[in-house]
C-alpha cells in the first residue's frame, strides 16, 4: 500500500525543495477538503510559482506508454522524422528538429528535438480555415499506437489541468468557471521533448534549454530525468526533484496577469545533466481570443491593475516568433496576420527578472 502523504509538504526557509501536494481530494466533491487543497496549491503558486502534485489520477501506465511511443518516434532517422516537420504543417503541429533553435542567450549547448500537438480539431474547423495557426488538426506520425496513446494522454492531462484551474478559482475566491469558461477551445499544447547532450559537451551543468517563463496559464510536466531548475524569489537556481509518480506544476504568464501578480510565472531552465532526457510538458491555456486582464475581483483601491490587457493567442504567437525560426518566416509571409493584429515584439515582459528587473 502506498504511503499516505500530507496535503502540503511545506518548503524550508531556504527553499531547497518544492511543495508536494496530494490532489486526490479534488475528486471527492467535499468542499472543505477541496478548499484545503486549493489553498495549498495557491500558497505554492503565490510563492515560488512551482509545486508538485501526487495522487493526481493520471494512469502511470499511460504515462509510460506515452514515453514509449515518443522514444520510438525520436529513434527514427532524420528523413523519417522530417516527413512531419512542423514547418510543413499549416498550423503549429509536428516535429521540431534539433536545428529549429530559439533565441535564448544562455543556451550554450542547446540540443533537443520535440513533437508538438494541440487540441485535435477537424480540418473544417472555421478558425483553422480562417488561418489560425494555433488551432486545427494534429499531425500524426504513421507509427503503431502513437495516435491512440498520445491522444489518450492529452485528454487525461488536460482534464487534470482543468481540475487545478478549478482549485485556483476556489483559492482566489472567484466564481466557479471564471477561468475554465475561457478554456472551451483552448490553445493548450503538449510537447514530447527529447534532450540529447552533445558528445563535445564537457560541462554537464551547461544550459540545454535556456531560462524562460511559460506563456500559458499552467504547465503540467512529467519527467523521469534530472535537469530542470527553478529560479527562487531571491534569484537562486534550485533543482527540481524527480519522482515518476508526480507532476511538476508551474504558473504561466497568463495566470500571473489574470491574477494581477498574485500568482507567479517563474523562470526555469534545463541543464545537460543527463546524456539523454525525455519529458512531457502540457501547457494549459485559454482560448485564442480571450483577453487576459486582471480579474476585477482581485482589484481594489490599493490593488490597481499591474498588467495591460493582451490577447492570449497573440501573446503565444509573439513568443513562438522568438522560439521557432520557421514561425518567423511564416509570419513575415502571412499577410492575414496583419489583419488579425499580430504581435510586433518578441520580448516577454514576464521574463523581466532574468534581466535583473524586479517582478
Amino acid at each position: 500500500m502506498p504511503r499516505k502523504r500530507m496535503a502540503l509538504q511545506r518548503r524550508t526557509d531556504t527553499l531547497t525543495d518544492l511543495p508536494l501536494i496530494s490532489v486526490a481530494g479534488l475528486h471527492t466533491g467535499d468542499r472543505a477538503e477541496i478548499a484545503s487543497i486549493a489553498d495549498a496549491i495557491g500558497e505554492a503558486a503565490r510563492g515560488v510559482g512551482f509545486f508538485r502534485i501526487c495522487d493526481h489520477g493520471v494512469d502511470l501506465g499511460l504515462i509510460e506508454r506515452t514515453y514509449a511511443v515518443a522514444e520510438r518516434f525520436f529513434a527514427q532517422g532524420e528523413a523519417a522524422k522530417a516527413r512531419y516537420y512542423i514547418g510543413h504543417s499549416p498550423n503549429h503541429r509536428g516535429y521540431v528538429p534539433f536545428t529549429e533553435k530559439g533565441d535564448y542567450p544562455d543556451e550554450v549547448n542547446r540540443s533537443y528535438e520535440a513533437f508538438d500537438l494541440g487540441l485535435d480539431l477537424p480540418a473544417d474547423d472555421p478558425d483553422f480555415l480562417a488561418g489560425n495557426r494555433m488551432l486545427g488538426p494534429n499531425v500524426w506520425p504513421d507509427l503503431p499506437d502513437f495516435r491512440e496513446t498520445v491522444a489518450a494522454y492529452y485528454a487525461s492531462v488536460s482534464a487534470l489541468g482543468r481540475l487545478i484551474c478549478q482549485a485556483l478559482e476556489v483559492h482566489l475566491g472567484l466564481q466557479a468557471g471564471t477561468i475554465t469558461r475561457q478554456m472551451s477551445k483552448p490553445i493548450s499544447q503538449l510537447r514530447l521533448l527529447h534532450y540529447v547532450r552533445r558528445n563535445d559537451v564537457t560541462d554537464h551543468k551547461s544550459v540545454n534549454m535556456g531560462a524562460h517563463t511559460d506563456y500559458e496559464c499552467l504547465t503540467l510536466l512529467h519527467t523521469r530525468n534530472k535537469g530542470l531548475q527553478v529560479m527562487t524569489q531571491d534569484d537562486h537556481w534550485i533543482d527540481v526533484p524527480v519522482d515518476p509518480s508526480v507532476f511538476v506544476v508551474n504558473i504561466g504568464d497568463m495566470l500571473e496577469a489574470w491574477t494581477n501578480g498574485l500568482l507567479r510565472s517563474t523562470p526555469h531552465r534545463v541543464l545537460n545533466l543527463s546524456a539523454e532526457r525525455f519529458s512531457l510538458p502540457y501547457f494549459v491555456a485559454a482560448n485564442y481570443d480571450t483577453i487576459i486582464r486582471p480579474f476585477a475581483e482581485l482589484l481594489g483601491p490599493e490593488r490597481a491593475p499591474r498588467y495591460e490587457p493582451f490577447m492570449a493567442g497573440a501573446h503565444l504567437e509573439r513568443m513562438l516568433v522568438r522560439d521557432f525560426p520557421y514561425f518567423r518566416t511564416r509570419l513575415a509571409r502571412d499577410r492575414k496576420v496583419a489583419a488579425r493584429g499580430a504581435p510586433d515584439s518578441t520580448t516577454n515582459p514576464f521574463e523581466r527578472r532574468l534581466n535583473g528587473i524586479a517582478s
